[in-house]
């Protein structure tokens, strides 16, 4: 505060003496005020308590304005040059010009009133000049000036300062026009761009885009009086045959600002600019960045670009076109009720310059930002889209040339495409057209695979696609091309033919497949197109290869709205013609097998298919899978891999069953239950030699629910066999239930493209895990998994498939190894309990009954029926008993 009110008595002095003293005395005392206010300033962080600092500010303006002119005044352009670095150079602690430019830079910052006495001073005009000249004439510097450099950069940046500050005021650019540097400087960056000072370039450009951001009527008129913009175009018509591509942006970037910039206060400049060939030029300059490396050049280019896309929108008169809207259309889509947001083209002739480059040009940054500007002109508004597609049609042309493009532009291109679809809500059948035209001609695999992707996101929107790509033969096409694939695939015969595809070609067929299930989705006519053409047999074929298998199962699901038959039949047999290793195979079938036996019309064609032998088979063909330890080749399959197959096998054999009374018999009727029993007791995990069990006394005994979580939930060792025997038990009882088919104990696997197929691999490694039930994180059971066990007094439980309850009970004495009695036997005694609570209530008495479960437990568990000593005894005579109250009939309990 002391040193601002010595300061400001010092000023108030200076006033009083001024007028009388002659200018070299005047000049004198005020550079005598400055040290005191740099000193000022710095103390008070630029915080101000100045009264009149807007009259130090005019007088120090003034005073650098003089000292400028003094210095130039009458010089050559080099000499001239010279004196203003001497003059704004600090020397010693601080030389008089550099003084006064620090001085002027500190007040600058202060306020608008401020600033318009810095304007009113005549320094703007003066400081143009200045500009003028640094960047004009570059000096050649001595090894002693090369020292001064960081000076020189600080001395820069406050002049550049300044004239920022001054020049994004309209006062300022008004002041510029008493000079004729204005328009010198302009001409200057367009002519002199290559000889001129390196160094002030960039401050040049920041200066003139700031004045270009400022113009006025004023400024206008008289850049237009002078030609200014016609001869800056003619001298970059020069340049760029000469200049390097990215020099050539950068100059042309400076002149277009004042284009763009001046057309909202007046067309004038615009006008001139499109006289003078100006569009031809800036088409010349972006056909010469091409192959420009990454970043070199890419500010000015882009900055080009921005600009020609802003310009579309500069016009008096808004376009008028009237488009034919071809039918079908999307429901929710309304040309006429399209409102218009004003941001609409109004200017083709420079949407012209961005399609030319498209059309003429391969580099893949160019061809990328111009697609990136025809989505900002949709973005503005969409009637832009129609505006340009009904004039210039960019997009039907481009279609034609996009396969020579890089290929991340053809991807770009038809994400775009997409769009018009996506967010215009618009089916452009012209184009799609075309693109169809170039998938049928395929000449660049890429971009036949990215346009198939394209038109499948469009299908995938909605249902009116299904019928558009029918009736125009896409779906025609795809089913002759996939024809041809199936008949080398069928040669081939699990062999690499020449013939057989990788790659990008492999990864078609997976689009064309997937395509075609879109085509078929909820599409009975597209289907029947499919069967009419002969396809099913062909189709199927693709079964065999991951990367094919899910599309081919839609596609082959979508059949079954029209057949069941038929498609139980491709798929029991695949079931059943699949190797014993094709775990992963079968699991894919059965996965889809379930989502069918959702319709409850589908059960009788299983049936008829003989689809219940098919899934009992696969359990028959896993004889010694689950053995601990592993033998054979199982030993290299994951245990994980075989308990996921019996778990869907069980599943779909569940879901056939359910509220299905025909099939509940026929399974019954034909011992099926009975051989469900054979076929888990075979996997390897259960006992299966003759040898009598030998009774133990146990010492302790646990619930089932204890049990599971022992084995499941807790650290305690377990054996491998006893887990497996709990999970195909556990199986079981959700079977019991009929909820087995609608839970979900494993989690889905998607195969990606270029994943080695899962059936083809030797050696999978072996997973010692195990299934994870409802997907609860690690290796335990969740609580619904096993809450059949957990209340045995439970009293109302519901029996929908008995003869699952006769498949626990035939495997109840299997329920053991030697070795582990009396583990083994722990676990028998839990489980019959648990049988027990099952037929607590009299109508699951009597349902168990009629099932057979009578003599199911004298057959299987006769050493434990007949022996008092036995374990299991007691437990099994006390559900004897409760059956035997239900037997009505003699001859069933004989």
């Amino acid at each position: 505060t002391l040193l601002w009110e010595t300061l400001g008595q010092q000023f108030v002095e200076y006033e009083q003496v001024a007028p009388f003293l002659i200018p070299e005395d005047q000049q004198r005392r005020l550079l005598e005020l400055l040290p005191l206010f740099l000193k000022a300033w710095e103390k008070s962080a630029g915080v101000t308590m100045l009264p009149n600092i807007q009259l130090l500010a005019s007088e120090v303006s003034k005073l650098l304005t003089k000292e400028i002119k003094r210095n130039l005044n009458g010089k050559p352009a080099e000499e001239a040059r010279l004196a203003l670095e001497q003059l704004l150079q600090q020397k010693g602690e601080a030389g008089d010009g550099y003084l006064l430019l620090k001085s002027v830079y500190l007040l600058s910052q202060t306020d608008s009133r401020t600033m318009w006495n810095i304007i009113g001073s005549g320094l703007p005009a003066a400081l143009l000049q200045c500009l003028y000249l640094f960047f004009t004439v570059p000096l050649k510097k001595t090894s002693d000036d090369m020292k001064t450099s960081e000076d020189d950069a600080q001395t820069q940046e406050m002049l550049v300062k300044i004239m920022l500050n001054m020049y994004k005021e309209e006062q300022g650019v008004e002041e510029l026009l008493t000079a004729d540097k204005l328009q010198s400087l302009i001409i200057a960056t367009s002519s002199l761009w290559g000889q001129c000072s390196h160094s002030w370039k960039v401050p040049t450009g920041r200066v003139l885009r700031t004045i270009s951001r400022a113009q006025t009527k004023t400024s206008i008129v008289y850049l237009q009086a002078v030609d200014c913009i016609k001869i800056a175009v003619q001298n970059l018509f020069t340049l760029a045959d000469t200049l390097p591509a990215c020099d050539v942006c950068e100059a042309a970037s400076i002149v277009l600002c004042f284009v763009k910039d001046s057309y909202p206060v007046s067309s004038a400049l615009l006008t001139e600019f499109e006289n003078s060939d100006g569009y031809q030029l800036l088409l010349k300059i972006l056909l010469r960045c091409e192959g420009l490396q990454q970043n070199e050049g890419d500010p000015y280019l882009d900055e080009i670009l921005d600009m020609l896309t802003c310009l579309t929108t500069c016009g008096k008169t808004e376009l008028k076109v009237s488009g034919n809207i071809v039918h079908p259309q999307l429901p929710h889509f309304d040309f006429e009720r399209t409102q218009s947001s004003g941001m609409t083209v109004k200017n083709l002739q420079p949407f012209k310059v961005l399609q030319s480059i498209f059309q003429r040009s391969n580099d893949q940054h160019l061809c990328g930002r111009i697609l990136a500007a025809i989505g900002t002109i949709w973005a503005w508004d969409r009637v832009n889209f129609f505006l340009l597609e009904w004039t210039l049609q960019p997009i039907n042309q481009f279609t034609d040339i996009i396969h020579f493009k890089p290929h991340p532009v053809q991807v770009q291109f038809f994400r775009l495409v997409e769009s018009i679809v996506l967010d215009l809500s618009y089916v452009p059948h012209e184009i799609l057209k075309k693109v169809q035209y170039l998938i049928k001609e395929n000449i660049v695999p890429f971009c036949t695979l990215t346009a198939l992707q394209c038109l499948l996101s469009m299908t995938q929107k909605d249902l009116l696609f299904s019928d558009i790509f029918r009736d125009s033969g896409l779906l025609g096409l795809l089913l002759a091309l996939l024809r041809k694939e199936a008949k080398i695939l069928r040669k081939s015969a699990g062999t690499h033919l020449p013939g057989l595809k990788e790659g990008i070609e492999k990864e078609l067929n997976v689009v064309m497949l997937k395509m075609v299930a879109a085509l078929t989705a909820r599409s009975v006519r597209n289907t029947v197109v499919l069967k009419d053409y002969g396809m099913v047999p062909y189709i199927k074929i693709f079964l065999d290869d991951e990367c094919y298998r899910s599309a081919t199962l839609s596609i082959l699901e979508q059949l079954s709205a029209i057949n069941y038959e038929e498609y139980m039949s491709i798929i029991i047999g695949a079931l059943c013609s699949s190797t014993q290793w094709e775990l992963h195979l079968k699991v894919d079938l059965l996965k889809s097998l379930l989502r069918i036996l959702e319709s409850p019309k589908s059960h009788s064609a299983f049936r008829t298919c003989s689809g219940f032998n098919g899934l009992l088979s696969l359990l028959s063909d896993m004889e010694g899978a689950l053995q601990d330890p592993p033998s054979g080749q199982w030993a290299a399959v994951g245990q994980n891999c075989i308990l996921e197959l019996v778990f869907y096998t069980l599943q779909g054999i569940t879901a056939a069953l359910y509220l299905d009374p025909v099939n509940s018999n026929f399974f019954q009727r034909n011992g099926l239950f009975e051989k469900m029993a054979e076929d888990l007791g075979s996997l390897g995990c259960f006992w299966t030699e003759g040898k009598r069990q030998i009774p133990v006394s146990l010492e302790k005994k646990r619930t089932f629910a204890e049990f599971l979580d022992t084995a499941f939930c807790t650290s305690e060792p377990f054996p491998a066999w006893l887990k497996n025997c709990i999970w195909i038990l556990n199986f079981l009882d959700h079977m019991v239930k009929g909820t087995l088919h609608q839970e979900s104990f494993f989690k889905e696997r998607k195969p990606e493209m270029g994943e080695e197929s899962r059936d083809d691999q030797e050696a999978p490694q072996a997973q010692e895990e195990h299934p994870v039930a409802f997907n609860r994180p690690g290796n335990k059971l969740s609580a619904s998994a096993y809450m059949l066990w957990e209340n045995p007094e439970e009293k109302d439980c519901t029996i929908v498939h008995a003869g699952a309850v006769c498949v626990m009970v035939r495997l109840l004495p299997k329920l053991y190894k030697e070795g582990h009695a009396q583990l083994s036997q722990e676990i028998q005694c839990a489980l019959v309990d648990h049988i027990q609570s099952l037929v607590k209530s009299e109508k699951s008495r009597q349902v168990m009954c009629e099932s057979g479960l009578l003599s199911t437990i004298i057959t299987s568990c006769q050493d434990a029926f007949c022996s008092d000593s036995h374990p299991l005894h007691l437990p099994l005579t006390r559900v004897f008993e409760k059956l035997s109250s239900q037997a009505v009939e003699p001859h069933v309990l004989r």
